[in-house]
């Protein structure tokens, strides 16, 4: 049985107060994969299985929590949008390096961010009494952190579909019926991947979006279109047939790097480790299915060629990473240090944990 493919016409607002402000699904999906590391750590604290002490937790999810969002953003502009270093705007927040709420996260950027962050949070913390506590291996830290890192990756990913960002390739073009499990994404219209249109059908198209001028309003022709973006559901029959449908790129990523990527690091991490282990199947596991997804993601408009070897600017990070992933993984398993962690493990005094490292 054949269905045709479905009309993407999901708000990135969860609540919204104006045209561009509001409550968003992107933001919410950080905060929700922040919440969720925070409670993973602190069981592993109250188990034993985890060095940093309980009630540094919250001290340590600050440190991680700006190490991913400054490092993500820093990352996204001098990998993806370099002119957003000397971009200003008369709105909030007036520079654009600093427009979050326009979307904009590198995960590589926000891994690098991370990596900084646990260098700090290994260092422990000083009491009043002048003792340093929480002191742990850094590699111990990292594997903690990977260890967590899906449920956000996973959850950023479902925004980014529900935004109808980082879009697929084309499966069938304007016109032609899609198989059911593709995706018609009005956003394609204003975001540089969009397909050759006939001129009836640009006729139509812009017919369309004129319907959302208001009387004596000036707008341009990327206002209109975005307008008719955000009353897609308004023309679903009648838009349907001008959009391509796509591979719902979003999804395969968010199955990639938050379903497989978890389970493979939580196997991995069933029984204690060397500290680096998990993190370093992180770094494979992510780096190799990252390189995989891609080919059914569209790279960003401003970087759609050159590709070296057939590979996006994302893939070939990504094979970066992997092949960090397998240094550090040998590096590891060679070193001689005490094995850590492990979930399926019965509960281990702290101190006795703390010594051994």
């Amino acid at each position: 049985m054949t269905l045709a493919a479905w009309l993407h016409t999901l708000s990135p607002f969860i609540l919204q107060f104006t045209d561009n402000f509001g409550i968003r699904w992107y933001g919410m999906a950080y905060l929700a994969g922040f919440a969720v590391a925070y409670f993973i750590l602190i069981r592993l604290a109250r188990r034993g299985l985890a060095l940093i002490p309980e009630d540094r937790v919250g001290e340590a999810m600050m440190w991680l929590i700006g190490g991913a969002l400054i490092g993500g953003r820093i990352g996204y502009v001098l990998i993806y949008d370099p002119s957003a270093l000397w971009s200003f705007s008369k709105t909030v927040p007036w520079w654009e390096l600093l427009a979050i709420n326009n979307g904009g996260m590198a995960s590589h950027g926000g891994m690098a961010g991370v990596v900084v962050a646990i260098l700090r949070i290994s260092r422990g913390w000083r009491t009043e009494t002048g003792e340093i506590v929480g002191r742990c291996p850094p590699l111990h830290m990292m594997d903690l952190v990977a260890l967590v890192s899906p449920f956000g990756l996973f959850f950023g990913r479902i925004a980014n579909f529900i935004n109808g960002e980082l879009l697929g390739r084309i499966v069938t073009p304007p016109g032609v019926e899609g198989p059911w499990w593709t995706v018609q994404f009005p956003q394609e219209i204003v975001s540089g991947h969009a397909p050759e249109l006939s001129p009836q059908q640009k006729n139509e198209l812009y017919t369309l979006a004129a319907q959302h001028v208001a009387p004596g309003e000036q707008l341009s022709t990327r206002g209109m279109l975005d307008r008719l973006v955000h009353h897609a559901d308004e023309h679903a029959s009648v838009l349907k047939p001008l959009l391509s449908s796509r591979e719902p790129s979003q999804l395969f990523q968010a199955a990639a790097e938050g379903l497989i990527v978890g389970i493979l690091v939580w196997c991995v991490w069933a029984r204690p480790r060397r500290p680096g282990v998990v993190g370093a199947f992180f770094m494979i596991g992510y780096g190799v299915l990252r390189v995989v997804t891609e080919f059914s993601r569209l790279p960003d408009a401003q970087f759609a060629a050159p590709r070296p070897m057939g590979l996006s600017r994302g893939q070939w990070l990504s094979v970066a990473l992997a092949i960090v992933g397998v240094s550090l993984l040998i590096f590891s398993l060679v070193r001689k240090a005490p094995r850590l962690g492990g979930w399926l493990s019965q509960s281990v005094p702290a101190g006795d944990i703390k010594e051994s490292a």
